[in-house]
């Protein structure tokens, strides 16, 4: 992967919009939809071994989550029909456990009619409701709006508004194995799994997936953003399929995998944020939720057993980072961090993106403020984590060509081994975690942070983590020069894994240290109230608030950068 990035729109590598996966989905999506939701049954029947006393206690459980969800946690974008929906299964449930003339057989069959229509419910709430013509009304929404945000903030005069001099690729920055991800997606089925911090992740991708002239991706948005209206409508239009991380109950967890497992061996290409959720810590995710991984995996085996052998069948995990100077929900979600992990209360989730004058003024604000985003494409792997090459083609470690096929057969043929897969995912997640690391880019802002606070805990080296984050800021300072000094080892260090390709590092990166310094000044946590690190009147290097702190800095986490201190 080179440092340079994208600085043109591609060609469609699908020009027209009948030729795109999820369309030609979008068009059978009542089939589909009916489909997931007998093949959601289908496991759950399988998971419970056919046992009517085991359904009946996962339909019971199912009951009294959802009957608790409404009660506990309604939103907005809950279906209108819910309470009455959900008392009908009550009602259903008590009348089979009172009627003791109905024979075992009968009642079996009515609990499997109460799971159809259970999966069938979640199935269509699942459902992307994507529209093509929505879809390029989207993005060019995004592709304009975004761009005169940004020549408003860097053309002077009236006609700043209406400037096209600055394209979003001089600010969104695109770097790595483009023109791999380009030709495999012509070929075969792409899942790729992108790093998460921000809420804006998801519009940010499906721009890239755009630039790079790719037919559009589905992917999973959590429920709760499509309680604001304006990111309801983008994400429908953009491909987002619905992720209710309330319900936690075997039939929904079981739909939304034969969701996506579905709509892989249908050909359409799917992003995953394999952390699960936005990273609370600022550090890259290194334990990924592997529910929705395993459904590639399944996926995988799946084409196989349809005899679909060669390229066309073949499923490839294409890892990607997001890199930002400052992340807009960063004081809340570092907050949530350290009281999840210092065992006290539990913050609810922060409400940045509440409104939609909110989001407004966010890009406003990050656009005029004119800090770099730079997305890092990583090299194809297969469902096994191991590279492939130009044509699509696995590769071992010493680069010999191996088949994937192989490794799902057992007695001469492909069968279902559910502990097998297992071991799969975990390997696959393993290998992301490792490339999420490889392919992540360092700026300015991760430098300067990491390297004020690996100083401050060295003097401090007494005091747990949260003990040193309550330190009083105005206690802290650190002298210009020392800071300077150790910035530079910090750097030399970087560029030492950057020769050995273990990291990337922005261009900025090679200008001088002060500069360097200053650019991370500007750039880290800018749009906070309190800052992580600013200059004092004296010129020295002092922080208002250490947790924040702590957040930028973990970007470099993983890299054995502390030995250094």
């Amino acid at each position: 992967m080179t440092d340079d990035y994208i600085k043109k729109r591609y060609e469609p590598i699908l020009p027209q919009k009948d030729e795109w996966p999820v369309v030609r989905l979008s068009k059978s999506r009542k089939e589909f939809v009916r489909n997931v939701a007998e093949a959601s049954k289908r496991r759950i029947l399988e998971l419970t071994g056919g046992n009517m006393a085991v359904l009946k206690e996962e339909l019971e459980t199912t009951l009294y989550r959802e009957k608790l969800r409404i009660k506990q946690n309604p939103w907005a974008v809950d279906p209108d029909d819910d309470y009455e929906f959900w008392n009908t299964v009550k009602s259903s449930l008590l009348q089979l456990s009172a009627d003791t003339s109905i024979t075992k057989t009968e009642k079996k069959k009515r609990y499997i009619t109460i799971l159809d229509d259970i999966t069938m419910r979640y199935a269509e709430e699942i459902a992307s409701n994507f529209k093509h013509t929505h879809y390029k009304f989207t993005r060019s929404i995004i592709t304009t709006g975004f761009a005169r945000l940004l020549n408003a903030a860097r053309v002077k005069g009236f006609k700043r508004l209406f400037s096209n001099q600055y394209s979003l690729q001089d600010k969104i920055q695109i770097i790595g194995e483009t023109e791999q991800l380009r030709d495999l997606a012509s070929r075969g089925t792409i899942i790729m799994v992108p790093t998460h911090f921000s809420n804006l992740d998801s519009i940010l991708i499906g721009w890239i997936i755009s630039v790079l002239g790719l037919p559009p991706f589905i992917y999973g948005a959590g429920l709760n953003l499509f309680n604001i209206d304006i990111f309801a409508y983008f994400m429908n239009s953009l491909g987002a399929y619905k992720v209710d991380r309330r319900k936690k109950n075997l039939p929904y967890l079981e739909t939304l995998k034969t969701y996506s497992s579905e709509a892989i061996q249908f050909g359409v290409h799917s992003l995953f944020f394999p952390g699960g959720t936005r990273s609370r810590s600022g550090k890259i995710e290194s334990k990924l939720k592997l529910g929705l991984l395993s459904t590639a995996v399944e996926a995988q085996r799946a084409n196989y057993q349809k005899g679909i052998n060669d390229i066309s069948g073949k499923v490839f995990i294409v890892p990607v980072t997001i890199n930002y100077h400052f992340v807009l929900e960063a004081p809340s979600l570092i907050k949530e961090y350290l009281s999840m992990t210092g065992q006290e209360r539990y913050y609810a989730e922060s409400d940045e993106f509440s409104t939609s004058y909110k989001i407004s003024k966010f890009l406003f604000k990050f656009f005029t403020k004119g800090s770099d985003i730079s997305v890092s494409v990583g090299r194809a792997m297969d469902v096994l984590g191991h590279y492939v090459d130009k044509d699509g083609e696995s590769l071992d470690k010493n680069g010999r060509i191996i088949k994937t096929r192989d490794y799902f057969i057992a007695d001469g043929e492909i069968n279902v081994d559910p502990q097998r897969e297992e071991e799969y995912t975990n390997r696959l997640g393993n290998r992301i975690v490792q490339e999420f690391h490889l392919i992540n880019r360092v700026f300015s802002s991760h430098l300067v942070a990491f390297t004020a606070f690996q100083m401050i805990k060295k003097v401090n080296r007494k005091l747990d983590l949260f003990n040193l984050l309550r330190l009083p800021e105005e206690d802290i300072v650190i002298p210009y020069e020392d800071f300077k000094n150790e910035c530079q080892r910090v750097l030399d260090q970087i560029f030492e894994l950057k020769a050995n390709n273990k990291i990337h590092v922005a261009p900025h990166l090679k200008k001088g240290i002060d500069e360097i310094i200053a650019h991370g000044l500007d750039n880290v946590g800018m749009y906070h109230a309190k800052r992580p690190l600013v200059k004092d009147s004296q010129g020295n290097i002092i922080t208002e608030d250490m947790s924040l702190l702590y957040f930028y800095h973990n970007r470099l986490d993983g890299y054995d950068l502390e030995k250094l201190f």
